[in-house]
């Protein structure tokens, strides 16, 4: 006799992700309308929520055992839910080990702690041989770029903690390290546009939440022109699901994308002998 949950709602991308990963998929009855990776689940699941919002009734109609959702943001959802007799599970991962806790704790949940752990572990090595990589390249005269990563235009909004951890672990230091433990957007918003000019970032990182990334409109800020990452053309999206999910894509795809981008900048410095 199973005692784990057998229909399971994901109100976020990263806990279906995680049970697709873990060959549990069968067991998700209602997903996310946000939910982009993997890619099938969007053809198989039926699409009960938003990120702020959910069609209770439906997800009653599934007749799940448990729900999985994602922060404070979601905590209206959690109680209606809860009110109406459903069971939840609310995470609320911020750095990197925090996304490993969740990710182990999701795995033993239904059961599948030692595969879990199994994968954890290879994600772990993976992100030491990243490391390692970074501190190759220093220890040959390399020097680590100044990052500015911008999860919003208007107003500007910066790295949340794992993101900026990531950034650390790929090769670059934070423009913006104060703000990054802050868990809401709206405490990372920089007001004055012209701070982020005077950190002069040598390397900047888009992810406008779904929306675009248009290094065309950073260039054009006032001001803007004399920021090293805007002369030099270090602009780069990063796509949201692949870094701001707080889950299996940031830790493997979006950080590596910050890596490539990071030791090629290293690179090319190296060839212009450290000049901005």
């Amino acid at each position: 006799m199973s005692f784990s949950p057998q229909r399971i709602v994901c109100l976020t991308e990263e806990t279906t992700e995680w049970l697709y990963l873990l060959g549990q998929e069968c067991r998700i009855v209602g997903i996310s309308g946000y939910t982009v990776r993997p890619r099938r689940a969007r053809e198989e699941k039926p699409k009960v929520s938003a990120f702020l919002s959910a069609r209770i009734d439906k997800i009653q109609a599934l007749k799940p055992d448990c729900v999985f959702g994602f922060s404070d943001l979601q905590a209206d959802i959690a109680a209606e839910l809860i009110r109406n007799g459903v069971q939840v599970t609310v995470f609320n991962q911020r750095s990197v080990a925090e996304i490993f806790s969740m990710l182990y704790q999701v795995a033993a949940m239904v059961g599948q702690a030692e595969q879990g752990m199994e994968k954890i572990q290879a994600m772990q090595v993976s992100l030491r041989e990243i490391q390692d990589a970074v501190e190759r390249r220093v220890a040959q005269g390399a020097r680590r770029p100044k990052v500015f990563f911008e999860e919003w235009d208007v107003p500007h909004i910066s790295a949340i903690r794992w993101v900026s951890e990531l950034m650390g672990m790929a090769g670059g230091d934070d423009c913006f390290p104060e703000l990054s433990t802050q868990a809401l957007g709206k405490n990372r918003i920089i007001t004055d546009g012209a701070e982020i000019v005077r950190r002069a970032p040598d390397v900047m990182f888009g992810s406008w939440c779904g929306k675009k990334f248009r290094p065309e409109n950073v260039a054009a800020r006032v001001g803007w022109q004399e920021v090293p990452a805007v002369r030099n053309q270090q602009m780069f999206e990063i796509k949201s699901p692949e870094i701001l999910q707080p889950g299996p894509a940031a830790l493997t795809v979006g950080v590596k994308k910050m890596h490539n981008h990071i030791l090629a900048w290293m690179d090319a410095d190296q060839r212009r002998g450290h000049c901005t």
